[in-house]
Parts: C-alpha cells; sequence; structure tokens
C-alpha cells in the first residue's frame, strides 16, 4: 500500500535524510521516498500506516505535513 503526504519546510539533503529516517521507524513503513523539490513524502507500508504516525514521525524531524493523499 502505498500513500503519500506533502511535507513542508524542507530545505536541503539533510531535511530529507531527518523526514526518510523518522518515518522509517513508524511501524508497517517498508518503504520511505522523500522528493525535496515537491515535498512529497511516499511512504509504502505491508498492508497500512497510520496516517497519524507518520505525520507525527514528520513533526519529529522538524517539519510539517501540508497534506495527505
Amino acid at each position: 500500500m502505498t500513500s503519500t503526504y506533502t511535507v513542508t519546510g524542507m530545505t536541503c539533503g539533510h531535511c530529507v535524510s531527518s523526514v526518510s529516517e523518522e518515518v522509517g521507524v513508524v511501524p508497517g513503513v517498508t518503504g520511505v521516498q522523500v522528493d525535496l523539490a515537491t515535498g512529497l513524502l511516499t511512504v509504502e507500508s505491508d498492508g497500512g500506516v497510520d496516517d497519524a504516525a507518520v505525520v507525527a514521525a514528520v513533526r519529529e524531524a522538524g517539519y510539517d505535513v501540508a497534506g495527505v493523499s
């Protein structure tokens, strides 16, 4: 299953790494891709991931989520 989030506030490669690391440890997440240019965070899971847990992980990294699709 794939979920897409729009992350705001990222400005560099370190930002991408921080978001990837935090989201990567959310239970059920099997893959993470972050596109700095668009702010898109794509999360692969093995049966669904709690959106609130992903948003919390992004915020823990120091950024915010503007949208979920």
